[in-house]
C-alpha cells in the first residue's frame, strides 16, 4: 500500500524518540488519518541507540512490524549516521531528516534520497533549556513531508502535554516546533 508514508526514527534514550512516534501517529488518527506509532528498545537505558516506527495512511494500516524501507528516516542524534545504519532500506525517493550543526553535504553519499539538516538540540536548548530534540525533529518532519500541519500540531502540543509541563516549558516546546519547521535546510 504506497497511500502510507513509513518513518523510521532513530536517536538514544533518552532524547524523546518514544514520544515523537507516537505523537505524531495520534496527531494523524485525529485528523481522519490512519496512524500506527511504537518504538523498539535495545538496553533499556539512557543513552543507548534505540528506535521509533510511525506510519500514516489514507487507509487501515495491516502491517505491524518494523519500518525496514521507510519513506523518512528522522535523526535525534548525529553520531548514529555513522555508528550506526540509520538510513539502511532507504531508497533514492527517500528522505532523511538529521539534527545537526553541519548542513546536508556533509552527508552526501551517507543515505540515499534527500538529506535535510536542521540543528535540533540547539533549538531545544535555546527554548525549551533541555537538549532533547524531539519537539523540533517532529516541526521539521512536519515541514519536509507536509504530512500534518504545524498549527495542528503545535495545537495537539497544548492538548496532550498541558498537563504534564508547565507553562514556561510548553511555550518553549511550542516555540522549538515552530523554530525547527522554519530552520530544516536542504542544498541545492
Amino acid at each position: 500500500m504506497k497511500n502510507m508514508t513509513e518513518i523510521r526514527w532513530h536517536g538514544r534514550g533518552g532524547q524523546g524518540v518514544k514520544t515523537a512516534c507516537e505523537f505524531f501517529a495520534a496527531v494523524a488518527i485525529r485528523e481522519g488519518k490512519y496512524g500506527q506509532g511504537f518504538p523498539e528498545y535495545g538496553p533499556e537505558r539512557s543513552g543507548a541507540p534505540m528506535k521509533g516506527f510511525t506510519r500514516i495512511s489514507g487507509e487501515a494500516i495491516r502491517e505491524h512490524c518494523g519500518v525496514h524501507h521507510p519513506d523518512v528516516v528522522v535523526v535525534l542524534d548525529e553520531s548514529l549516521v555513522v555508528s550506526e545504519d540509520v538510513c539502511d532500506g532507504l531508497g533514492r525517493d527517500g528522505t532523511a531528516i538529521i539534527n545537526t550543526a553541519r548542513p546536508p553535504s556533509a552527508f552526501a553519499g551517507r543515505c540515499a534520497g534527500a538529506v535535510w539538516t536542521v540543528d535540533a538540540t540547539k533549538i531545544a536548548l535555546e527554548e525549551i533549556g533541555r537538549p532533547i530534540p524531539n519537539m523540533p525533529m517532529i516541526g521539521a518532519l512536519a515541514r519536509v513531508t507536509g504530512l500534518l500541519d504545524i498549527e495542528t500540531i503545535g495545537r495537539n502540543v497544548e492538548r496532550d502535554f498541558a498537563a504534564k509541563f508547565g507553562r514556561k516549558t510548553l511555550d518553549g516546546n511550542l516555540r522549538a516546533l515552530r523554530r525547527a519547521h522554519d530552520e530544516v535546510k536542504r542544498d541545492g
